[in-house]
């Protein structure tokens, strides 16, 4: 199955085209992407790609320079946390949600606020269903 949400890197370039109040171009996220990000341009616009070719991303020509991409979110970020939630849970744990959730509860050294919290999402989560 083609991945659909962006990678690691990608999620960078995301934060950033998520955070921003407006369409954004490849040049404002190079430079809100610089000194975090040890990598080129190029290889920025190559990431800017991978994420119109997922579908993360649109954009728009500019009125009055074609060679000006405006750039907005096509998925949120919720929506692409979901998905690599959902592939995460399918691969490593064939699709047990309740093995997933264990798994990571077993191996977390939560406070007694922390379970409280997690007791209280349970307690929603039933009543919803």
């Amino acid at each position: 199955m083609k991945e659909t949400t962006p990678s690691e890197t990608e999620w960078l370039v995301m934060e950033v085209i998520w955070n921003s109040d407006k369409k954004i171009t490849a040049s404002e996220i190079i430079q809100k992407l610089e000194g975090t990000l040890k990598v080129t341009a190029r290889t920025i616009r190559v990431l800017i790609n991978r994420l119109l070719a997922k579908g993360v991303i649109g954009y728009e020509v500019d009125e009055k320079d074609a060679r000006i991409y405006h750039y907005y979110v096509v998925k949120s970020k919720e929506s692409c946390l979901r998905e690599k939630q959902e592939r995460f849970v399918r691969h490593y744990f064939g699709g047990d949600s309740t093995l997933a959730v264990a798994s990571f509860l077993e191996k977390s050294q939560l406070s007694k606020e922390q379970l409280q919290e997690l007791e209280d999402i349970v307690e929603k989560l039933k009543k919803e269903s």
